[in-house]
């Protein structure tokens, strides 16, 4: 049987399913990465990760929550013993987890031409891109000890062989997809038909996908996939449906989502009977000035309290966070 593609949206007869008394839950997952200036063509150097230094900080307050993050990290972050010492411990005392994030324009053998095309790991050849993951987890497993279960390809760009790919390395979970946005115009993959509830990849259950959580709100959220083309052809739409509260399409991150905003989007997907939420943002924002989303240490407070209000409100409304490690053990195949 043919390996499924990432890039296709599966039946519903691939929606996973939980253990009884799963409940509804939700995870964190920090894109640990390079500092790099987002407004420039992507480079393979020049690359700071200084702000590591902070995920001490970050660490701290998630732990005052009763969250476990897990910590994508890629090449720069995964061969760095700074990055190590921070983190192996986090890892050994079971207060983090560590998983898989791949930035191809970074991530040795750096022989293709670095451009926009190729920022998309999965638009690469298929050995290309399978060397680079091999030689990123293999750093992985030195610096950590560990053997990573979830990955995601850096700008969500997986390709018609990365399941297999991760397959073949043993990793249980992707978490690429993010449901509702198309990077087509860029070469990217487009997830507009995707769902937002975690579904299994292939028909022989070995890789979940548990997308990045997205919600549509509104009065027009259910004709989601006949309103979002006529975005794409009339951009100065989406702001007249947003302001008349007729149609909203909000990510669960802190970067560019109030938290006002995060909060209906949570109401949104809870109330679709969605079991498995997922939260993320760049490790590069735990800093000012390094991402689009945090320029001040204004916006760093706001971050820091966006996290609060919104897990705050998951307490009420009963969903409890969860780690990597738990959900699959949870998945019933």
């Amino acid at each position: 049987m043919a390996d499924r593609s990432l890039l296709d949206p599966p039946p519903a007869s691939l929606k996973v399913r939980f253990a009884p008394g799963f409940g509804q839950r939700v995870l964190l997952t920090v894109d640990t990465e390079e500092e790099f200036d987002w407004s420039k063509p992507f480079s393979s150097e020049g690359h700071g990760i200084g702000h590591v230094l902070r995920i001490a900080k970050f660490q701290q307050f998630c732990e005052g929550m009763g969250v476990v993050p897990v910590y994508l990290v890629d090449w720069p972050v995964a061969t760095s013993q700074r990055a190590r010492d921070i983190l192996v411990p986090l890892v050994q005392q079971g207060k983090a987890e560590i998983g898989v994030q791949l930035h191809p324009w970074v991530n040795p053998p750096l022989i293709e031409e670095t451009s926009v095309h190729n920022s998309f790991a999965g638009n690469l050849p298929p050995d290309l891109e399978r060397d680079k993951f091999n030689r990123l987890v293999d750093a992985i497993e030195d610096s950590f000890g560990i053997l990573p279960q979830i990955y995601r390809a850096g700008r969500y760009g997986v390709g018609p062989a990365t399941a297999r790919m991760l397959k073949e390395r043993g990793i249980a979970i992707d978490s690429s997809v993010r449901p509702h946005h198309d990077y087509s115009a860029q070469g990217g993959p487009d997830f507009r038909r995707h769902p937002d509830h975690p579904y299994w990849s292939d028909e022989e259950r070995r890789l979940v996908e548990l997308p990045l959580t997205t919600s549509f709100w509104g009065m027009l959220r259910r004709q989601g996939a006949l309103v979002q083309p006529l975005l794409r052809s009339f951009p100065k739409l989406g702001g007249v449906l947003n302001r008349l509260g007729l149609f909203e399409r909000i990510p669960l991150t802190p970067e560019g989502t109030s938290k006002e905003e995060a909060l209906r989007c949570i109401d949104m997907a809870l109330d679709d009977g969605t079991e498995l939420l997922v939260i993320s943002f760049h490790s590069p924002s735990l800093v000012p000035g390094h991402t689009p989303y945090v320029r001040t240490e204004d916006d760093l407070d706001d971050l820091y309290d966006w996290l609060r209000g919104v897990y705050a409100y998951f307490a009420m409304r009963g969903v409890r966070p969860t780690t990597v490690r738990e959900i699959v053990q949870s998945v019933e195949v």
